[in-house]
């Protein structure tokens, strides 16, 4: 007589929320990572199938926990726009298509060597830049390839600025910053604070004009400042 085996019970893995390593080597590229960030959630805050995130550990291997790598600034297209503890590739479904990555003395050689090709070859990612604020460890500072037939193709400056086919946008380098520009509006995109500060600037300038417009109506009437 033969007996039925229970189903084997699989061990669910656990996956790490961090990896023990600070979040960036100096405060140059802790500030360049999170302005872009920032600045590209804003840029796509309308569409809820766009999630922008950047340090956060991305898991592409189910049951390993070695397998995950955590890239700097990256945009993935087809999953909900909201707060994750982690990346998981096979529940997401979708890998990054843009990846920004801030080179330092530490990282340098993997991110022109190990990272280049789980980008290319494991993730698939479809536009791949490097950006060395302190211009101390690329040359050039800025570089970007894009993925071509299972390969990456470098991406050639236009004024300049390096275009990106999968925003849309340019990035340029300003001082040891690290912006984005808008073709379409041939504008560069602010970052959330500064924008903030412009509509508030706006709103004061409006106020002002108001002010002055009432002035020259209230003399045109003669009616003095004390009028209601």
């Amino acid at each position: 007589m033969s007996t039925v085996r229970p189903p084997r019970r699989v061990r669910e893995v656990k996956y790490p929320t961090t990896d023990g390593k600070p979040m960036a080597e100096t405060d140059y590229h802790r500030d360049v990572m999170l302005d872009l960030i920032e600045t590209l959630r804003a840029f796509y805050a309308a569409d809820p199938m766009v999630y922008v995130s950047g340090n956060l550990l991305l898991f592409y291997e189910e049951g390993d926990r070695r397998r995950h790598v955590s890239p700097d600034v990256f945009v993935v297209r087809g999953v909900e726009k909201r707060q994750r503890p982690n990346y998981l590739l096979w529940e997401e479904g979708h890998p990054p298509r843009f990846v920004i990555e801030l080179t330092s003395s530490s990282t340098r050689r993997a991110d022109t060597g190990r990272k280049m090709v789980l980008y290319r070859d494991v993730l698939r990612v479809r536009e791949y830049f490097l950006f060395d604020p302190n211009e101390d460890y690329l040359n050039p500072s800025m570089q970007g390839w894009r993925l071509r037939g299972g390969n990456y193709h470098p991406i050639h400056s236009v004024e300049g600025r390096l275009p990106s086919l999968t925003t849309g946008l340019h990035l340029e380098r300003d001082g040891n910053q690290l912006r984005l520009w808008n073709p379409a509006t041939q504008e560069r995109l602010l970052v959330p604070v500064q924008a903030e500060q412009r509509l508030r600037l706006q709103a004061e300038e409006r106020a002002v004009r108001a002010e002055m417009e009432l002035r020259r109506l209230r003399e045109r009437l003669g009616l003095g400042d004390e009028a209601t």
